[in-house]
């Protein structure tokens, strides 16, 4: 059986995107790369309801006619991204 990583991968795999893709952030003039395999992977890190919920909204994504799977990545990769740094703050 499937599992819903694997399934994210092959939608991605399938759309013609090399998972190796990497998107860049800058922070504070930083440059950050994440992968769309490490988004995928960190994303499946998450409870299991959370895993249905990003096979959603990957599928809505590629329905999409604004968004598009690119923009989809690029925004769940800032999210990761912003998470990781305000964990990382030291007060």
């Amino acid at each position: 059986m499937r599992t819903i990583q694997q399934e994210c991968k092959d939608i991605i795999k399938r759309e013609g995107i090399n998972l190796q893709s990497s998107i860049d952030y800058d922070v504070n003039g930083e440059v950050h790369s994440l992968t769309i395999e490490w988004i995928i992977d960190t994303y499946m890190q998450a409870s299991e309801d959370s895993h249905q919920v990003f096979l959603d909204a990957l599928k809505l994504s590629l329905e999409a006619k604004g968004m598009g799977v690119d923009k989809f990545f690029e925004n769940m990769g800032q999210l990761l991204l912003m998470t990781h740094l305000s964990d990382n703050l030291e007060i």
